[in-house]
C-alpha cells in the first residue's frame, strides 16, 4: 500500500513539474494564461478512519487574469482591455484567443500570426455593418479617384466692401469688377486637381435702404492655372438684415475640363456664409472628391473599428472586429497555438463589438504579455522536485524493504 501511495504522489509531482515547465516556457508568449495542476487525496472505498492511500489529479486549471500590455509600435496589433476573446476561423471551427498579433495574408485578409483568419462585422457597400461574422479583408491596393459632385464653402462676406456698378462687366482679369476672389479644387474624374475661382460681386441695392445682393462667378482652370471656357455667373447670395443667407444656395456649376475626363456638375453649397462688418474670409471648406490613392496603412481602434489609410487622404471603414465572452471562461478547453475552444462547461460565446456588452476595449499597437510569473513558477518547480524526490525515496526504501522480506 505504502509503495502505491508513493508511487501516487511521483505521479502527482510529474504532473505539477509538467504544469510548471509549460508555464516557464511560455513565460514570454503573447497572451499565454499560466496553467495551475490542481489535486485531490485519495481514500480506501467504503473505509473510515484510515490514512489516505495517495492523491490524484483532479483538474488542470487556467488563471485568466489580464497580462499586462506591450507597446508594439505595430498598427495590426490589437490587446484586449478588460473581458473577452478574439474570435477566429481555424480550419472551419470558431475558435478563440486573446493573442492580438495579426497580419495581412496575400489577399489582404486580416489573420493570427499562425494564418489563421480573424473575424468580425464587415462594413456593407451600403455603408452598414454585418450582422454575421466574417472575414475582414483590408484593400491594400489603391483606391481610384472620385469626381467632385458637391463643394462645401462657407464665406465671410464684408458688408463694408465697394459696390460694384452694374454697368462694369465682369473680368477676371480686372480686379475692380468684383470684390473679393478665392479659388478651390475640383477633382475631374481622373483625379486631376483642377482649380475654380470663384469671385464675389456686392450689388447696388434694389431699393434705398434694403441689402444688397451679392453675385457668384466661377472660372474653372485646368491644372496648369489656364481658364477654361468664360467666367460663369454661379448665383447670386441674399441675406437677411441680421447678415444671414437667405436663398442662393446649392448652386451648381457644368464644367467640360476638356482633358479626356467625365463633364462634371458640380453643386456649391455656400450653408453658413455670413454678411457683415467683417473681414473677408473662408470660414470653411468641403469636398466630396479626391485623386487616386495607394494604400499607406491600417489601424485598430479602441472600439474594434479597422480603418486602412490612403496616400489621398482617404479613410476607408473595413468592419469591426468581434469579441466573444463566455459564462464561465475557466470551461474554455485550450486547443494548440494559444488557442481556446468553447465546451459545455464554457457555454456558448456571447458576441459583441468591442466596448459594447461585457466586451472589453481594445489598445491598437499593444500585445497582452503571458501573465505568468516567472519567480512564483520557479518557487513553485522546486516544491514539486521535492516532492518528487522525497516520493522517490519512499519507494526506494519500500523496495529495499521488500528485498530483505525476501531474503528472510
Amino acid at each position: 500500500m505504502t509503495l502505491q501511495t508513493a508511487l501516487s504522489g511521483l505521479l502527482g509531482a510529474q504532473t505539477g513539474l509538467n504544469t510548471v515547465s509549460n508555464d516557464l516556457a511560455n513565460a514570454s508568449t503573447t497572451a499565454f494564461k499560466t496553467q495551475t495542476a490542481l489535486f485531490k487525496d485519495v481514500y480506501p472505498a467504503d473505509a473510515n478512519n484510515v490514512p489516505g492511500i495517495g492523491t490524484a489529479t483532479e483538474a488542470i486549471s487556467s488563471d485568466f487574469t489580464q497580462g499586462d500590455l506591450l507597446a508594439t509600435g505595430n498598427p495590426l496589433d490589437a490587446a484586449i482591455q478588460g473581458n473577452g476573446y478574439f474570435v477566429i476561423d481555424n480550419a472551419g471551427t470558431q475558435q478563440y484567443t486573446r493573442d492580438g498579433a495579426f497580419q495581412l495574408n496575400a489577399s489582404g485578409t486580416m489573420t493570427t500570426s499562425t494564418g489563421t483568419k480573424l473575424l468580425g462585422y464587415p462594413e456593407t457597400t451600403s455603408g452598414s455593418l454585418g450582422s454575421t461574422l466574417a472575414p475582414i479583408t483590408i484593400n491594400t491596393g489603391s483606391v481610384s479617384a472620385n469626381a467632385t459632385s458637391t463643394l462645401g464653402l462657407t464665406i465671410d462676406l464684408n458688408s463694408g466692401d465697394a459696390v460694384i456698378p452694374t454697368t462694369t462687366a465682369f473680368s477676371a482679369a480686372n480686379s475692380a469688377s468684383y470684390d473679393e476672389s478665392t479659388s478651390v479644387v475640383a477633382y475631374d474624374s481622373l483625379g486631376n486637381a483642377n482649380r475654380v475661382g470663384v469671385y464675389f460681386v456686392q450689388n447696388p441695392s434694389a431699393t434705398a435702404g434694403a441689402l444688397p445682393t451679392w453675385t457668384v462667378y466661377a472660372q474653372p482652370q485646368d491644372t496648369g492655372g489656364t481658364a477654361i471656357g468664360t467666367p460663369q455667373p454661379l448665383t447670386t447670395l441674399q441675406f437677411s438684415s441680421s447678415g444671414v443667407l437667405t436663398s442662393g444656395s446649392p448652386a451648381t456649376l457644368n464644367v467640360d475640363w476638356n482633358n479626356g475626363a467625365a463633364n462634371s456638375a458640380i453643386s456649391f453649397n455656400f450653408t453658413g456664409t455670413t454678411l457683415g462688418a467683417q473681414t473677408f474670409a473662408v470660414a470653411g471648406i468641403t469636398n466630396d472628391g479626391y485623386a487616386p490613392g495607394a494604400y499607406s496603412g491600417t489601424t485598430i481602434a479602441t472600439d474594434g473599428a479597422v480603418q486602412s489609410t490612403y496616400t489621398n487622404g482617404q479613410i476607408v471603414n473595413a468592419g469591426v472586429l468581434g469579441l466573444a465572452n463566455f459564462i464561465n471562461q475557466e470551461g474554455l478547453t485550450p486547443v494548440s497555438g494559444n488557442i481556446f475552444a468553447a465546451s459545455q462547461s464554457s457555454g456558448q460565446p456571447v458576441l459583441n463589438t468591442p466596448g459594447t456588452g461585457l466586451a472589453g476595449t481594445l489598445s491598437g499597437g499593444n500585445l497582452e504579455q503571458s501573465n505568468a510569473s516567472t519567480s512564483a513558477l520557479l518557487v513553485s518547480l522546486i516544491q514539486y522536485q521535492q516532492a518528487y524526490q522525497a516520493n522517490t525515496s519512499v519507494i526506494q526504501t519500500e523496495q529495499q524493504d521488500s528485498q530483505r522480506l525476501v531474503q528472510i
